[in-house]
């Protein structure tokens, strides 16, 4: 049996790829179900080459698989990412397509054909054909389900046991050089927005991305700040981010905002997830605002290096005893 601490997106990712090689799994939490995961106000992106524009190579790699992971857990919308800028920002989208790839340049028409609510909007873009989005809280509640239907006891409002096999509880779990960042979100309710993919629009202040989640609602977000505070939204963030919104579209302006948010991103000083031991245990954490991206590939090195362990001390024990 091996046991997880933390039933958020790195712990049930983990149960996951556990489970499908045939290994018994547990997994505590000392929440309700979905309560304390950073996922809930999670984009939902599986975006890696756009993410290639700020993040290292490794986000990229680890990244260009996770569109098909999810696949066989929940729905995926497999429909790329549109990137635009105003005229007036135009050097950005230059400077943008520099450090990205798998991309190809739209102009204003072809901009019309795949979005027809932007027609007119923007004279030139670029399109990631490949990339994709999902409703991250859709997708956690699929895969605890998924879990549960193969045998895996998630026990939640638990505080996981003095010895487990792997932690995974963000952060909470007080590693060394892990710290918060802040990201804020809102989600509106614009029935005269019809978008169907995730559009970002490039502004050297509030740069902003738009996922649909279907019947006229959308997740929106950007913004990335080094602190630990859990209060809510502010003000000048969220007129920030409803502005950005009305650029994209000035039918935003006519909006509902149904929920805002605000989520605490474990991340270590290079930003990359790691699978670490610490006080003789072993955890897996960091994912950063790449949680959706990232969890398929880190979540199969962790099976796999607990897997390795376990059969190593099982081979110990055997030739000691």
């Amino acid at each position: 049996m091996i046991r997880i601490a933390g039933a958020g997106l790195a712990g049930l990712a983990t149960a996951w790829e556990l489970v499908q090689r045939g290994h018994e799994v547990t997994v505590y939490d000392a929440g309700a179900p979905g309560a304390g995961s950073v996922s809930r106000y999670a984009g939902g992106m599986l975006a890696p080459f756009c993410e290639g524009e700020s993040a290292e190579e490794d986000v990229v790699r680890l990244g260009r698989q996770a569109a098909a992971w999810w696949a066989e857990v929940t729905p995926v919308t497999r429909r790329g990412t549109l990137v635009v800028a105003s005229p007036r920002d135009r050097s950005e989208l230059t400077r943008f397509a520099r450090r990205t790839t798998e991309h190809r340049h739209v102009s204003s028409a072809e901009i019309a054909d795949l979005e027809p609510a932007l027609a007119g909007r923007f004279s030139q873009g670029l399109f990631f054909a490949e990339e994709a989005h999902l409703d991250p809280r859709r997708a956690m509640r699929d895969l605890a389900a998924l879990l549960q239907k193969k045998g895996v006891e998630i026990q939640y409002n638990t505080p996981a046991p003095a010895e487990v096999d792997l932690i995974c509880t963000g952060g909470a779990a007080q590693l060394p050089e892990l710290r918060p960042v802040r990201g804020e979100m809102a989600i509106l309710q614009a029935p005269d927005v019809d978008i169907t993919r995730t559009v970002r629009l490039l502004h050297p202040r509030v740069p902003l991305y738009l996922v649909p989640r279907g019947e006229g609602v959308y997740m929106i977000g950007a913004t990335m700040i080094e602190s630990g505070s859990t209060r809510p939204i502010t003000l000048r963030s969220l007129s920030d981010l409803l502005g950005a919104a009305y650029t994209l579209h000035p039918a935003f302006a006519e909006a509902s905002v149904v929920e805002t948010g605000v989520g605490l991103r474990p991340a270590f000083p290079d930003n990359l997830p790691r699978i670490l031991h610490h006080d003789g245990s072993l955890h897996l954490n960091g994912l950063y605002r790449h949680g959706f991206l990232l969890a398929p590939a880190m979540a199969a090195q962790a099976a796999d290096r607990l897997i390795s362990e376990i059969s190593h001390e099982d081979h110990r024990e055997l030739t000691t005893a």
